[in-house]
């Protein structure tokens, strides 16, 4: 079965590709691999499962949960929980595998099958293509007193939400703030762990009913968190997504405070407490180019990856940076997570004004956003974006009329078949205008 596995973990729609038969073949081959690895040498295995506020992750629990126990591994559900909180107990409980069954920002209908390796890291590739390939094998089945045990883990929010108290010192006294909660799996942690730090705390979209998840709502809509912060009279809004794993934030005027600026607040003040390892931040290409600059003013270096905070992981680990992330809202700060983590990035901002006392638009405004579009020209081939002689030298002419004052991205999709064209400059207008031409070379040169 190739290419179950995506960026992601697994991802589709559920109980129509995503079966509780799936769930319960992936389970068993990840139990299998994990074991042939030596993972589960000398002790008995130990799962952790959670899950996000859908429906469908009822019975996706079950299948995962029939799944493990049935290859012998022992089972602690956390029930709903952030992506991040799961990552946190897969390490504190010392479990040997950590399950979360999400889809993140899309709508309900979808979700997915993510795995964790021990200490709450994601699995690495060369894993999951052999969990892939072991799928629906036979084996033998332990039984009597083999099979795994199941068990409730209450704790699970009290844990996760002390973890995260426990990464700030500057109580937020005196901080208002509307955390929109996407009806998603942060709808009770998120609040309690503002309020627990000192915030006063208004939380919308925060009464999960499994259906209303990510519904106009959370970081992929914005308004009405914007419109709740100039209601209120709020110091900050931030809004998560269904998992919480990634965060993005708006100031007391409404306007939107990206995952490029969140970095660049983050980068700036780790830099200024000594905690910024080699003073460097890891990016996407798709950072706008005001990041960059303003990263370079000051003295921080900034390392680029593909696209996709798993990229922006590997990245991190390898050269043991502290802190990445992405434009969307991915923030991952390595000093106290292994993942993208929005309740934590909102705490520091947080933390970062208090220990300031300026506003958020104010922190903001030590980057300057290009004006950025982004033209996706579909029903191409892709495949021939990186070769195509007609199509490279429209890029390079593009870029040398732009010069240091804008920037060219093209780039297949890495899951769909389009061509994404991203263009930055001085004004909207021309940004615009250099992205539709260079869309009308990639429409004659690959349709």
């Amino acid at each position: 079965m190739a290419n179950l596995f995506g960026t992601d973990g697994v991802r589709g729609l559920a109980n129509g590709v995503l079966t509780a038969e799936l769930a319960l073949d992936l389970s068993v081959a990840a139990a299998h691999v994990l074991a042939d690895r030596g993972e589960f040498s000398g002790h008995r295995p130990l799962a952790v499962v959670g899950r996000d506020t859908r429906i469908s992750g009822q019975f996706l629990e079950a299948a995962v949960v029939a799944g493990l126990a049935s290859a012998g591994v022992d089972v602690l559900l956390l029930g709903v929980l952030p992506t991040p909180g799961v990552a946190y107990l897969t390490g504190s409980l010392g479990a040997d595998l950590g399950v979360m069954l999400s889809a993140s920002h899309n709508a309900m209908p979808d979700n997915g099958i993510k795995f964790l390796a021990r200490g709450g890291v994601k699995l690495d590739d060369a894993i999951e293509d052999a969990i892939e390939q072991r799928m629906g094998e036979a084996w033998e089945r332990p039984t009597g007193g083999a099979v795994g045990r199941v068990s409730t883990y209450d704790a699970a929010i009290d844990d996760y939400v002390g973890h995260l108290l426990g990464t700030t010192t500057k109580p937020l006294a005196g901080l208002r703030v509307v955390l929109d909660c996407a009806e998603g799996a942060a709808s009770e942690a998120g609040p309690r762990a503002l309020e627990a730090a000192g915030a006063e705390v208004t939380a919308i979209h925060a009464q999960p009913d499994g259906l209303n998840i990510n519904d106009g709502c959370g970081s992929t809509h914005l308004d009405n968190l914007r419109a709740a912060v100039v209601k209120d009279g709020a110091d900050i809004g931030f809004a998560l997504d269904g998992d919480a794993d990634r965060c993005l934030a708006v100031d007391a005027a409404g306007n939107v405070v990206d995952g490029d600026q969140i970095l660049c607040i983050l980068a700036a003040s780790l830099k200024e407490q000594g905690k910024l390892a080699d003073d460097t931040v890891v990016a996407t290409v798709m950072s706008n180019l005001g990041f960059n600059r303003a990263m370079s003013a000051a003295g921080i270096t900034v390392v680029s990856t593909k696209v996709g905070d798993r990229y922006v992981l590997e990245a991190m680990k390898a050269n043991g940076f502290s802190l990445g992330g992405e434009q969307s809202g991915h923030v991952i700060m390595s000093d106290h997570a292994t993942t993208g983590d929005g309740i934590l990035t909102a705490l520091h901002l947080l933390e970062r004004m208090a220990m300031t006392g300026a506003t958020i638009a104010e922190l903001a405004a030590a980057m300057t956003r290009l004006p950025q579009v982004l033209v996706n020209v579909k029903g191409v081939d892709k495949d021939r974006s990186a070769t195509d002689e007609v199509l490279l030298a429209a890029v390079a002419e593009a870029e040398a009329r732009l010069g240091d004052e804008g920037r060219v991205l093209l780039r297949a999709s890495g899951t769909e078949p389009l061509v994404r064209v991203m263009v930055e400059a001085t004004s909207e207008t021309e940004a615009q205008a250099v992205a539709d031409k260079l869309a009308d070379v990639v429409r004659e040169r690959l349709g």
